[in-house]
């Protein structure tokens, strides 16, 4: 079974290569057009899939160094996901749907007590079904 295994890696590498050509865009291929990438790939597959893998596409950095995904701010053609709470344009539509959900609220049931509405509670001032005041 050990013996098959450079097979095994070799067949990896060529269809990892191969799904990678095929997915990336025609104006980042470097050197070649994608379809002569394809080609070598299928004709050569060791030489073709190491040629693709390390000079056959324009792999972008970031622009501070490193490997990316830091925030989504960055330069990079692909954004990375922010979490809500750090993403301003979500921010802003919340502000924006909480505003509109407080215009259509203004006078209703308005007690004076704070929007507190929960158990008030009898005259004794206890409040009802507390069980530390029982």
């Amino acid at each position: 079974m050990l013996r098959y295994l450079p097979l095994f890696v070799l067949l990896g590498v060529v269809i990892y290569a191969l799904i990678d050509c095929a997915t990336t865009k025609k104006e980042d291929a470097k050197h070649l057009p994608k379809i002569a990438w394809i080609i070598l790939i299928v004709l050569f597959p060791l030489l073709g899939s190491i040629g693709w893998l390390i000079a056959g596409r324009n792999r972008r950095r970031s622009p501070g160094g490193g490997s990316g995904g830091g925030g989504g701010t960055g330069g990079g053609r692909r954004s990375t996901w922010v979490a809500p709470d750090d993403n301003p344009e979500f921010l802003k539509k919340l502000g924006d749907e909480n505003a509109k959900g407080d215009e259509g609220k203004t006078g209703e049931g308005d007690d004076g007590d704070g929007g507190n509405d929960e158990g008030d509670g009898d005259a004794d001032g206890k409040r009802d079904g507390d069980p530390r005041t029982k």
